[in-house]
């Protein structure tokens, strides 16, 4: 099975993004063999900048993240969106690259189900 998440949201203010990442979470665990991508598209992409500090008690979206890509899920950033708010430059959490439109072009037609929050 391929999974594709689309994420939109930014990573603190709203749960959207920390609800993808606990299903992508969920998916890996019980459902070992399962092929997980995960594309962040909007404000999405600023949840991949890497040194989050949050405090105690508080989720940290880079843990999560680094939870799915050390189980073997992929993580992309849109190009654009990154540049659109100056990412560039910026340290991202490991594992995380930027992509492209195509990319997830690629990965919607690969994908058995795609999921977008």
């Amino acid at each position: 099975m391929n999974i594709l998440l689309i994420l939109n949201e930014a990573p603190y203010g709203s749960e959207k993004t920390y609800n993808a990442l606990r299903l992508a979470m969920a998916l890996q665990k019980d459902h070992p063999g399962t092929e997980l991508r995960v594309f962040l598209m909007a404000d999405a992409v600023t949840a991949a900048i890497a040194a989050q500090s949050t405090p105690q008690g508080y989720y940290n979206i880079e843990r999560m993240m680094q939870s799915v890509t050390a189980k073997g899920g992929q993580v992309r950033l849109c190009g654009a969106c990154c540049e659109a708010r100056g990412l560039k430059p910026l340290p991202l959490v490991e594992e995380v690259e930027v992509s492209t439109m195509s990319q997830l072009a690629q990965w919607t037609i690969e994908a058995d189900k795609v999921l977008v929050f």
